[in-house]
């Protein structure tokens, strides 16, 4: 996982500690780490093994630096190419904390209203299909209706036939 530290120079010994400030999460955001973990390193065996220059690892630099699950530090690199992107990407185009806490409050609210405008539209779907319900029960109840009433013209009609008088013949 990559981690943003400084590095924290240890007195009367060869060795380094890296304080580490922020976390790069899967999802490539950062988040900021509270409890100011502390990996302590081997100055030689990290400069030796990682093939670094001893500048970057002077104290208060802030360094990237890659750490596998085990803790182990796969690979050391100075921050400042990094930070200098960041100022350039999103500090010199107006991404200011202020315009990115609106953009989240304006997105914060069009999500509010777009689960409004679904509940809406889920009761109107509720609505539609409750009155489809009645309209397709009234026309069932019109077609018994209209089979009874052709039954009894019918029947009227075979009673008015046998009631009338036969020609005589």
């Amino acid at each position: 996982m990559l981690y943003l530290a400084r590095v924290q120079k240890q007195e009367f010994s060869n060795q380094i500690s890296l304080r580490l400030l922020a976390g790069k999460n899967y999802d490539d955001t950062w988040a900021i780490l509270a409890d100011g973990t502390v990996l302590m390193l081997a100055l030689d065996d990290v400069s030796d093994r990682l093939n670094l220059p001893t500048n970057i690892l002077n104290e208060g630099v802030l360094i990237l630096a890659d750490i596998g699950e085990n803790g182990k530090v796969l690979r050391l690199q100075t921050a400042t190419n990094w930070v200098l992107e960041l100022v350039e990407k999103y500090l010199t185009t107006g991404f200011t904390p202020d315009f990115l806490q609106q953009e989240a409050q304006k997105a914060e609210e069009w999500r509010q209203s777009l689960s409004l405008q679904s509940q809406e539209l889920s009761r109107r779907s509720i609505e539609v299909e409750a009155r489809r319900e009645q309209i397709q029960n009234l026309e069932a109840k019109l077609q018994q209706e209209k089979q009874f009433l052709e039954s009894a013209i019918a029947q009227l009609k075979t009673k008015s036939e046998s009631a009338e008088p036969q020609p005589a013949e």
